[in-house]
């Protein structure tokens, strides 16, 4: 071989690498890879009845697991026990702060200070409230505490055109753990919700209550003083579908209130129908795409719409490799319009973070489109862990966890914010 000759292939095999690289570092930038999130385990708590410990006993026996919920603001942990009927404050380091408890069920708190008064200072403190089944939990900026709660029998009601049974409430408690209200619909006392599937804090301290029924969704979205700012009603029939998709079963997921604006974020899974190729008849239906919604309180109208990928795994199938599609689950949405997902793996959770346009780009025809960000990322939870796990993504983009394990509870967080900022805004 002639210098020249060697000198050409010698050109092309490094224009070659370098080209493959700049590909491969163009999808790394939008794809925006993230081999696994590292975890950081901050305290652990035990199993039991005590204050300090949580009522999630034998998750598999016959004794069941009625909720548990979880907030995190400010480094501070907001968890309610809806076995032990209490709800508690913990800091980052596993500090007991407060008990908002029910003493018929709880033993007296032997660390903690019951019976203060308006002008005591203490440290440490407890108060006694009724709670039956606390549930899902919110913070807002004042660190006043909203929890969803059920209704004795006596009280439960029933709403014939929405086919609703009618038992939640939620509570509103200050800073402190004192109770102020309760919200219902309409506002300040009004009559029991039905079945609650969501609770958030958003801008200016108000509180939007997500609830479900047989025809469809309810959004009541209230002021921080409880006054009732909106109702929506979203029906099954009524999600929009893109014209040029194929007919089908559309099913909303969940709706999430976004932490800094009056918006809705709407998870829509669309599938479409599958024909047998000889007699022409439907056998069934396989998923098509799945489109977040996002919907103005103020109008109800819609003023975006992202379209989330698929997770796809390697599988087996009767001997062949094929490629599996999955459906992401919303897991929260933060400020600045990302959206978080995740899906179930071995290792723990896949998951993905997406942005939508900005806000100020909102145009009449509201149509599918992709994300400005796309990443990618693992967080790792043992199988042990995995009797029960409770997530809380807070507006600042930090998601926490609570993981049950056979014989203690960890309290865990992955500072996913810390992603997000290297991702700019």
């Amino acid at each position: 071989m002639t210098r020249d000759r060697r000198g050409l292939k010698v050109f092309f095999v490094k224009f070659t690498v370098a080209a493959l690289f700049v590909i491969l570092a163009l999808g790394a930038c939008s794809r925006g890879e993230i081999d696994s999130i590292a975890r950081e385990d901050l305290f652990t708590l035990e199993i039991g009845r005590m204050e300090d410990q949580l009522a999630l006993y034998n998750l598999q026996g016959d004794r069941g697991l009625s909720r548990v919920g979880l907030a995190m603001r400010d480094g501070l942990f907001y968890i309610a026990d809806g076995n032990g009927n209490k709800i508690v404050r913990y800091n980052s380091y596993g500090d007991l702060l407060f008990m908002i408890y029910n003493d018929e069920s709880n033993p007296v708190p032997l660390s903690l200070r019951t019976n203060i008064g308006e002008d005591v200072t203490v440290t440490r403190w407890a108060f006694t409230y009724p709670l039956r089944s606390p549930g899902r939990i919110a913070v807002d900026s004042r660190k006043h505490i909203y929890v969803e709660d059920r209704l004795p029998d006596e009280r439960h009601g029933y709403d014939a055109e929405s086919r609703a049974l009618l038992d939640s409430i939620v509570l509103h408690f200050d800073q402190d753990g004192r109770f102020i209200e309760y919200l219902g619909q309409g506002g300040i006392g009004g009559s029991p919700f039905s079945r609650i599937t969501g609770l958030y804090t958003s801008a200016q301290d108000e509180v939007a209550v997500v609830c479900r029924e047989a025809a469809g969704w309810t959004v009541h979205w209230y002021s921080s003083s409880g006054e009732i700012l909106s109702v929506l009603n979203l029906k099954n029939n009524a999600v929009p579908t893109p014209a040029d998709w194929p007919s089908g079963f559309v099913s909303v997921d969940s709706i999430m209130a976004a932490p800094d604006a009056r918006e809705l974020y709407i998870k829509v899974d669309y599938y479409r129908n599958i024909y047998d190729d000889s007699t022409g008849a439907r056998t069934g239906t396989e998923p098509y795409s799945s489109l977040v919604w996002v919907m103005d309180i103020e109008t109800g109208s819609y003023t975006g719409c992202l379209e989330v990928p698929f997770l796809e795994e390697p599988v087996t199938v009767n001997g062949r490799r094929e490629t599996a599609r999955m459906l992401y689950t919303m897991m929260g949405v933060v400020r600045g319009g990302r959206v978080f997902f995740s899906s179930p793996e071995e290792e723990g959770y896949s998951l993905l973070i997406l942005r939508r346009e900005d806000r100020g780009e909102k145009s009449q025809a509201v149509t599918p489109s992709t994300s400005l960000e796309q990443r990618h990322g693992l967080i790792r939870v043992e199988g042990e862990e995995l009797y029960l796990n409770s997530f809380n993504l807070s507006g600042e983009g930090i998601l926490s966890a609570l993981l049950v394990s056979e014989f203690e509870v960890r309290l865990v967080w992955w500072r996913t914010d810390k992603i997000l900022a290297e991702g700019g805004s």
